[in-house]
């Protein structure tokens, strides 16, 4: 019931406030507004995509300690059970840390050269080199 009585208020206060509210567009108005800071250049660069994935990293990382810190209180009280619950979570996230390590998520510097299977594309060949000597 209470949810219907929510939604229905919802509704009805965007509804009113649609019609109800006063219309006077202006140029100062219409102009893009960020922070209160006037528009007057071009905008900075993007950030990386690099940065965005190390960001959401660092929360699903941070959100571990939210989840460790009520198993480290009652430690005392969960016996065993709770250290190799505890230990099966942190090689869990072990793992993952390990795949974005080797992925190179947090590698900063931009890559030289792209990969082919398992050596980079600026080694030489060592047949490419015998080819080449002959």
């Amino acid at each position: 019931m209470m949810l219907v009585v929510g939604a229905l208020f919802g509704g009805v206060s965007m509804f009113v406030s649609k019609f109800l509210a006063p219309r006077r567009p202006t140029r100062t108005k219409l102009e893009p507004y960020e922070c209160g800071i006037v528009a007057d250049k071009e905008p900075p660069e993007r950030f990386p995509v690099r940065f965005y994935m190390v960001a959401m990293l660092f929360i699903l990382f941070d959100i571990e300690i939210v989840f460790m810190y009520p198993w480290a209180v009652a430690y005392g009280r969960l016996g065993v059970f709770g250290f190799v619950e505890m230990a099966v979570f942190l090689l869990i996230l072990l793992g993952a840390y390990a795949y974005i390590w080797r992925e190179g998520v947090l590698d900063w510097a931009p890559r030289r050269a792209l990969l082919v299977g398992s050596r980079s594309a600026s080694e030489p060949d060592a047949a490419h080199e015998a080819e080449k000597a002959a």
